[in-house]
């Protein structure tokens, strides 16, 4: 059976499928691929590590139904080589033909009998504004782990109460927002991985339909003509109070492109050594320069500072990672003392703060 598909619209839902595959290569072989099922006016497109699930349709004319497994990777990359913008897709017993004028590729067709399937889920549908995801996600994701040793350390921290808290932290920084809630939902922590993903695609989008299943332990996201489906992390999320100081001695405002801007500089010549950069909090305003060289190499920040002065030393790449996803003009640094969690907040936005634990230097 023949199919006739433009390219590049079936790249784009391959592609994203493929997200979504396992990349362990000790899963069975089915979760490595995307199933692919074409009905009598599309194709559906399946995959799955077990964690997440994934569904997609591409509107087409089919002839006869049919189910293949097939590895993504090599028919993305070759798809990609075409020239042209329709290719001819022939359903085999054993393989995938692609053909494109006088160019012709084959791909096997991998067993797909134990391939999951998503859970069918019941519950009521809810519905989240994409602003919600758009404003928070980018300013929380970053700060989580990808160690899988401590599997609440790799999510999003959901806390229900009157209002919503979302934390993150991989056990060197913490980001927490706090708002409104959007729906009504119980306490549970999401992989920040599958968030990651959705974020990608809600652009266009106004609204997007959210499901809780208590009966699965799962919740499914309907985005336009895709399907995201995600298994809670069974886990206890540290207690991330403890680690917020309750007192400040130092606060500084900063210019958010001014101390990036510093940050990069004194970065050229801290990445050679330890990756960790000083920064030298006083009235004159703030120099940044390497932990462990003597030389000049040093950068000056003009601040707004009020109480002690304080000489403070971060991994680089924590500030960097903060402040390149932050679109406000100012950036505000609470300080208790050289060797305590630093708050960083956003001048404007109260509902935010990240934390990122300091390196311990000698004087």
């Amino acid at each position: 059976m023949k199919i006739l598909l433009e390219k590049n619209s079936f790249i784009k839902k391959v592609s994203l499928a493929s997200h979504f595959c396992s990349g362990k290569i000790s899963t069975s072989p089915s979760l490595q691929g995307v199933l692919m099922k074409g009905n009598k006016d599309r194709i559906d497109f399946y995959s799955s590590n077990l964690n997440n699930f994934f569904h997609t349709s591409l509107k087409t004319s089919i002839e006869k139904e049919f189910s293949i497994l097939v590895e993504p990777k090599k028919i993305i990359e070759y798809l990609n080589y075409l020239p042209e913008s329709k290719v001819e897709f022939e359903v085999g017993e054993k393989q995938l033909m692609v053909s494109s004028g006088k160019n012709k590729g084959t791909f096997p067709i991998m067993d797909y009998s134990d391939f999951p399937l998503p859970p069918e889920i019941k519950d009521k549908k809810q519905k989240i504004k994409t602003k919600f995801l758009k404003d928070n996600l980018p300013m929380i994701i970053f700060s989580t782990a990808h160690d899988e040793s401590r599997p609440s350390l790799t999510g999003i921290n959901f806390i229900t109460n009157d209002d919503l808290t979302m934390v993150t932290t991989d056990g060197f920084r913490l980001s927490l927002v706090k708002t409104e809630k959007q729906a009504d939902w119980p306490s549970f922590i999401i992989p920040a991985v599958f968030f990651d993903e959705v974020y990608k695609i809600i652009s266009e989008e106004e609204s997007v339909d959210f499901t809780y299943s208590s009966d699965e332990k799962l919740i499914y996201l309907q985005v336009g003509e895709n399907d995201f489906y995600s298994r809670l992390i069974d886990g206890e999320f540290p207690p991330f109070e403890r680690v917020i100081p309750e007192k400040t001695v130092t606060k500084v405002i900063l210019d958010k492109e001014e101390f990036l801007r510093g940050v990069k500089q004194v970065s050229v010549f801290a990445r050679e050594l330890s990756s960790v950069i000083l920064l030298n909090f006083s009235k004159e305003g703030l120099i940044i320069k390497p932990k462990s060289e003597e030389g000049k190499n040093e950068t000056f920040v003009e601040t707004k500072m009020e109480g002690d002065e304080q000489k403070i030393a971060f991994n680089y790449k924590f500030l960097t990672d903060f402040l390149t996803r932050v679109v406000e003009k100012n950036i505000m640094v609470e300080i208790l003392r050289p060797d305590a969690p630093v708050v960083f907040k956003i001048k404007g936005r109260d509902n935010y703060l990240h934390l990122i634990m300091p390196v311990r230097i000698q004087e």
